[in-house]
């Protein structure tokens, strides 16, 4: 069994906290989250194939993905990285093209666990408290939970030890 996502959200805020732990050490979930390879095989619902349509990880880069459903529906997500410390700390946008007048920025630190697990605690901040509610009325933690589902079962085949 995987370990739960914790989101919570304070009402009336534009913000999510976070929450995960894995049973990887925390290099590997930092590489899963690197490595376009790997990124494309965890992220999101397992309904939708993810391609990768533009990746330069690192302090100023960007980032984006596209994800087809079984419809043929394609939804385009894309990014700024704002700042990339290696097993430590990522900061970047996180855009829907769905919504394009709406941008978050997300910050994802990375923590060694005892035992060889790790922790992902991030923070989402929305332009709005509105923006925020329609992420999750669109089924932010469906697919955050579905994702790191995936990603367990990466880690677990050793692929971004």
């Amino acid at each position: 069994m995987s370990n739960p996502v914790v989101i919570d959200v304070v009402p009336g805020t534009s913000y999510a906290d976070l929450t995960r732990e894995f049973d990887a050490p925390v290099e590997a979930l930092f590489r899963a989250h690197a490595d376009p390879e790997l990124y494309v095989q965890w992220v999101g619902p397992r309904a939708l194939d993810s391609v990768i349509t533009d990746w330069d990880f690192r302090t100023g880069g960007a980032y984006g993905f596209e994800q087809t459903d079984p419809d043929g529906n394609t939804y385009g997500f894309r990014g700024v990285i704002h700042t990339v410390v290696e097993n430590e700390l990522i900061i970047q946008t996180f855009e829907y093209l769905g919504a394009p007048a709406e941008v978050s920025l997300d910050r994802l630190r990375f923590e060694s666990l005892p035992g060889g697990g790790s922790r992902l605690v991030g923070r989402s901040v929305f332009t709005s408290k509105e923006a925020l509610e329609g992420m999750i009325a669109e089924g932010m933690e469906y697919g955050v939970t579905e994702g790191y589902e995936k990603l367990d079962e990466l880690l677990a085949r050793g692929v971004a030890s």
